[in-house]
């Protein structure tokens, strides 16, 4: 049974071993262990199970923990993880969208391809949608069983270990490939450079033929979201994701609706497509800035958030709007501002002290200072709330000052 150095499984067996009596009762055991006690918590463990199997065990149950927020309490304590799977995953919450929406389309059956831990799998499953979930590790196809197995979900994935290259897919409705970005360096930028590359995902899912007469969605392709517009094919619609706030992943939609730019905001749903405006005009600060989901930002969609709020940009360079009423929007953060000086810490020290500012938040687009740094320096010290950003306007380093903007009141 081989294990590495900190005790993460390395092989069938180790992981196996989980799955017998003793092990699936020592995994149980620690599904509330502190990880800072592991040591304490191993060495007491080995008086009565085998070592390497604590060593397993003390694993999944810290995996298992790091996988709580993307998989939430439930279902992570049931499943089982790799390293890289916890870390590259869809988060349970974009899975389950993505599903839907292949659901609306009429796809009842998806061939997921480089399908990893099976993020993506359990949520198509659960949509009611049958699954081959491929990926050529062994480790990693066994996990994807249990966790089918887990969730209840085995009548709905066949699991297959081998090269996705060797897949054969036209008995599906669609495909799905998630290539892998990440490599012994860190996160891959260049496209071509993942695993598979993109081109050759692009020829699995689009290339395909497509035959029967329901509606159906040739596919999509998980991809970073920084990847650049110019490589991203025109028969594509492409379509960025944040949950929460915080950009998770861009898909590119194929069947679809060729060419078109999406942004999707969750846990709501709501989803703002391009109209090919022309970027927005550069107009003087009014009385409340905007600052648009990170979604809008890489899809390029400012100019549709923008036309909507009845605004114009602060600088032509930075992704700030603004506009002189308030107005509802699930596509961006709406702050009414109070202040606008020049850069510089000394006066914004002096302001919130007279202010009485102790509750400081920090933003910036287009600065070089660091949120931090400014918190150190100015030392905010009361019980009043404010909210500084620092940008450019006009071309200017800027302070702005404010607050969150609540609801517009009705006429």
């Amino acid at each position: 049974m081989a294990i590495t150095h900190n005790g993460q499984v390395t092989d069938l067996d180790a992981f196996t071993a989980l799955f017998t009596d003793e092990g699936a009762a020592l995994l149980a055991s620690l599904r509330e262990y502190d990880p800072a006690q592991e040591l304490a918590v191993a060495t007491r463990l080995r008086r009565t199970y085998p070592t390497e199997l604590v060593s397993a065990a003390l694993a999944q149950a810290r995996l298992r923990q790091r996988a709580v927020p993307k998989f939430g309490a439930d279902d992570a304590y049931r499943m089982f993880f790799t390293p890289n799977g916890v870390e590259q995953s869809t988060r349970k919450s974009v899975a389950e969208y993505r599903a839907r929406r292949f659901a609306e389309l009429g796809v009842r059956s998806v061939a997921d391809l480089c399908c990893g831990i099976g993020g993506d799998a359990l949520a198509l499953a659960r949509a009611g949608i049958s699954v081959l979930a491929v990926d050529r590790d062994p480790l990693t196809a066994e996990v994807v069983r249990a966790n089918a197995g887990a969730l209840g979900l085995s009548s709905l994935i066949e699991v297959r270990c081998t090269d996705v290259a060797e897949v054969g897919t036209d008995s599906y409705d669609a495909v799905f490939a998630d290539p892998a970005r990440r490599g012994g360096r860190g996160r891959i930028f260049n496209p071509e450079a993942y695993s598979p590359p993109l081109s050759w995902a692009v020829g699995a899912v689009a290339d395909r033929p497509v035959s029967g007469g329901s509606p159906r969605a040739a596919g999509a392709i998980k991809i970073a979201p920084g990847i650049p517009h110019e490589m991203i094919p025109d028969s594509a619609e492409a379509e960025w994701i944040s949950d929460g706030g915080d950009v998770k992943e861009a898909v590119l939609w194929f069947g679809t609706d060729p060419g078109a730019r999406r942004a999707t905001l969750l846990p709501s749903g709501a989803t703002l497509t391009g109209r090919g405006l022309p970027n927005p005009a550069v107009r003087a600060l009014g009385r409340y800035l905007y600052e648009p989901d990170g979604a809008v930002i890489r899809a390029h969609l400012v100019a549709e958030v923008a036309e909507e709020l009845g605004g114009g940009l602060i600088d032509e360079t930075i992704a700030y709007v603004t506009a002189d009423e308030l107005r509802p929007t699930p596509y961006a953060t709406a702050y009414e501002i109070t202040d606008e000086l020049p850069f510089g810490l000394k006066k914004l020290k002096a302001l919130l002290r007279e202010r009485e500012v102790g509750n400081l938040t920090v933003k910036k687009r287009g600065s070089a200072v660091e949120p931090e740094e400014v918190r150190r320096r100015v030392k905010p010290q009361g019980p009043n709330a404010a909210t500084v950003i620092l940008t450019r306007v006009a071309g200017a380093p800027t302070m702005l000052i404010g607050q969150p903007a609540g609801p517009p009141s009705n006429p």
